[in-house]
């Protein structure tokens, strides 16, 4: 069923193949951006919203209309701020000022209840040395999302490839599960578009991963 969608985040690697994804399914997209530039896709369907994810007033007026927001912020891992958080926060305040209700956000595996999935290697040496900061990050994001009265789904990849879509991963499965850790940015979009029809993840977090 065709959806009125904004997707925050829509200039990074998962965030353009849920762009491209959601345009195939017929969805009306408008992505909202920092740099229009970088988003080279054009589509009668699409609508670019040039703003700053920091700033209430442009995150409000781009959420009015929409019925599904999808995010995919994302900072480089050298990153110190809190930009997912704070701007999680604002779509979040936007949502309840605007009357919509289904959220579905992209965080990722490897920190809280999920670091056990995490390698030896990774546990002590890669998320300490340089991933600290964005698992921070995303753990604050999610306790926002948790704590909202929204219809949320946070979704928990394993570290993401440019492969191509499959739309064959496994999900949701318990922490004692082998996985491969890693996962296509176009399967992550894959599934989290897959939500919108889906309530079988409604307010839970689910772990996604080859």
């Amino acid at each position: 069923m065709k959806k009125r969608i904004i997707i925050f985040g829509a200039t990074g690697g998962t965030g353009q193949e849920l762009v491209k994804q959601a345009l195939e399914q017929n969805h009306e997209v408008t992505a909202f951006v920092r740099s229009p530039n970088k988003l080279k896709i054009k589509n009668k369907n699409l609508k670019i919203y040039q703003g700053n994810v920091l700033k209430i007033e442009e995150v409000n007026e781009a959420i009015q209309n929409h019925e599904i927001v999808l995010c995919s912020l994302g900072m480089p891992a050298s990153d110190k701020s809190t930009l997912r958080t704070d701007g999680t926060m604002n779509i979040i305040k936007s949502m309840h000022a605007n009357g919509v209700k289904r959220l579905i956000c992209q965080t990722s595996l490897g920190f809280g209840d999920s670091k056990d999935f995490l390698p030896w290697h990774m546990k002590y040496f890669i998320v300490p040395l340089i991933l600290k900061n964005a698992f921070r990050d995303h753990e604050l994001q999610e306790s926002k999302i948790e704590a909202s009265k929204l219809d949320w789904t946070i979704v928990k990849p394993g570290n993401m490839t440019n492969g191509k879509k499959s739309g064959n991963y496994l999900f949701g499965f318990a922490p004692t599960k082998k996985i491969k850790l890693k996962i296509s940015r176009a399967d992550v979009a894959h599934f989290m578009l897959n939500q919108i029809s889906n309530t079988q993840f409604l307010r839970k977090k689910v772990g996604i991963s080859y």
